[in-house]
């Protein structure tokens, strides 16, 4: 049973474009060489690595955002943190590579 939301890419990219993040946050759970390579302005890294030991940075009582390179860590993040007592999630399906093709950059 799915235990957090995903959100297409370009539905994403939309919501970022037209309302902005508001209140929420916006992970991104690559290793920092990923993140160099390429990376929204709205993310703040997080390594999946490095979760279980920063969970008192994350906020309960909002919504929290995660995309990696292609939605599987992101995915694995997610399920951790639901089962750490997070309740608002959202996977961001097909990760950076998907968001990146949408504005025009050749991820891989």
């Amino acid at each position: 049973m799915e235990t957090f939301d995903s959100m297409k890419p370009a539905d994403f990219l939309r919501m970022l474009e037209e309302e902005g993040l508001g209140e929420a946050l916006f992970i991104d759970v690559r290793e920092p060489w990923e993140w160099e390579y390429y990376r929204l302005d709205e993310a703040q890294l997080m390594p999946m690595n490095t979760i279980p030991a920063r969970l008192n940075e994350l906020p309960r009582d909002r919504t929290i955002y995660v995309v990696c390179a292609h939605g599987v860590r992101s995915e694995h993040v997610c399920s951790y943190l639901h089962r750490q007592g997070f309740a608002s999630l959202v996977n961001v399906e097909g990760g950076m590579a998907a968001l990146a093709q949408l504005r025009g950059f050749a991820y891989d």
